[in-house]
């Protein structure tokens, strides 16, 4: 992990803790799991860590356990929010997560890495498909 980004994480992971105290204090604070480790890990996922870095602004019921607990970040919320930033560094251009592959990969190769390493890193099956 580049060294810019441990004090934005441990930040980030500040706010949690902040949100999930407070859901505690509400009487919440379990996180969301699929059935199986709900019913094995019920009084561990209370604990701060089975938490989400990047939590949803509100609780929900659980599909399928019917808890209320607060789940991950909606892809949308991202999209809107890298939206938001390319209009306010006034790029006119589409830009969207997959924008992001195109650049990585790009200066990938521009900096010398092998085609194939970058094959895998995008995890694709084609050569053509990275080419």
């Amino acid at each position: 992990m580049p060294n810019t980004l441990i004090n934005p994480l441990k930040k980030q992971i500040e706010y949690v803790k902040r949100i999930h105290t407070d859901d505690l204090n509400h009487g919440y604070g379990i996180a969301s799991a699929p059935t199986a480790l709900y019913r094995k890990y019920q009084g561990a996922l209370k604990l701060c860590g089975w938490q989400y870095i990047f939590p949803s602004k509100h609780r929900c019921t659980h599909p399928y356990d019917g808890y209320i607990c607060r789940h991950h970040l909606h892809v949308s919320a991202f999209s809107k929010h890298l939206h938001r930033a390319a209009k306010l560094s006034q790029i006119d251009k589409r830009v969207t997560a997959h924008t992001f592959r195109h650049s990585f990969a790009t200066r990938l190769l521009e900096n010398g890495t092998d085609i194939r390493t970058v094959q895998e890193l995008l995890g694709h099956t084609d050569i053509r498909t990275t080419a």
